[in-house]
């Protein structure tokens, strides 16, 4: 097989999962196709051997697309992420296709991408990548042209605005919580496979300079390695949502010494430890 051929195998292989970020970055089947689309273009103009995580550079490359068609929505500049109202309705304007509108509605979810509609480009593009699939606050922050503490605040902004809508059973709170509690649970208890059961086979964990040095390496990968880190761990750890998300916080003489947040969907596909007293400080906690 060519060098092309397996390049096409495996562009394909994540086709799913761009189809996905790009329906919820849009709202418009249609629409993230033609992104795909753009993505295998950028792809096969690229230098795929300087390319490390290629599943990795495809979610940021179509989610660059998708911030670039919003942007080019209306002919307003974008508001500062701050103060940003709603933004328009993407079928106001036209027809109406009665069969499109279905499979969008069953594959995203009405009343997310109703709720997604309301944030402002970036907004949008922050919280899809980061809380939906995962994507580091650092790669997102060369996309948007911010530092990843100001990336993670429009996430926190943005995650309030989408958590205010109960309906929206993608981002319900309760209901990730409840997840990561288990996996709390099955941490200190040793139970491995629980462990396993309750990630997502290609989760990443990442960990900032000063948790690394306490433990897990900077970015690990991968449900079974994670599980194994976890093991017999968390005793210490304590249920909380950190910036919104649910997490739990290990603490010592009453200040909060290590941070950790899960981005969980059916099941956690993202785990953040943050140990930094500088990032802590940023960091809102409710119990």
């Amino acid at each position: 097989m060519s060098e092309a051929d397996q390049m096409a195998r495996r562009f394909e292989e994540n086709r799913p999962r761009l189809r996905a970020v790009a329906q919820r970055m849009l709202g418009s089947v249609a629409e993230a196709e033609d992104a795909v689309q753009d993505t295998w273009l950028r792809l096969s103009r690229a230098d795929a051997t300087a390319i490390d995580n290629l599943p990795g550079w495809l979610t940021t490359t179509v989610g660059r697309v998708c911030l670039d068609r919003l942007r080019t929505r209306t002919a307003r500049p974008e508001q500062q992420w701050d103060t940003a109202g709603p933004e328009p309705d993407p079928t106001d304007g036209g027809p109406v296709d009665p069969e499109r509108e279905a499979l969008l509605a069953e594959s995203v979810g009405r009343a997310l991408l109703v709720v997604l509609d309301t944030l402002a480009p970036t907004e949008r593009f922050v919280f899809v990548l980061h809380d939906m699939f995962a994507v580091s606050f650092e790669e997102i922050a060369t996309v948007v042209d911010r530092t990843p503490s100001a990336v993670r605040q429009i996430a926190s902004r943005a995650r309030r605005r989408v958590h205010q809508d109960g309906t929206v059973r993608e981002a319900d709170p309760a209901r990730q919580r409840r997840v990561v509690e288990a996996f709390l649970a099955a941490s200190r208890e040793g139970r491995f496979d629980d462990l396993v059961s309750l990630l997502d086979p290609h989760v990443v964990m990442r960990a900032d300079s000063v948790a690394s040095a306490l433990g897990p390496a900077g970015e690990t990968r991968g449900s079974a390695a994670i599980a194994d880190f976890f093991s017999g761990r968390a005793e210490a750890a304590v249920p909380a949502y950190v910036d919104g998300l649910p997490g739990a916080i290990v603490a010592l003489g009453g200040s909060v010494r290590i941070a950790i947040s899960f981005i969980v969907t059916d099941r956690i596909i993202g785990i953040e430890v943050v140990a930094d007293p500088a990032q802590l400080a940023t960091l809102l906690f409710a119990d």
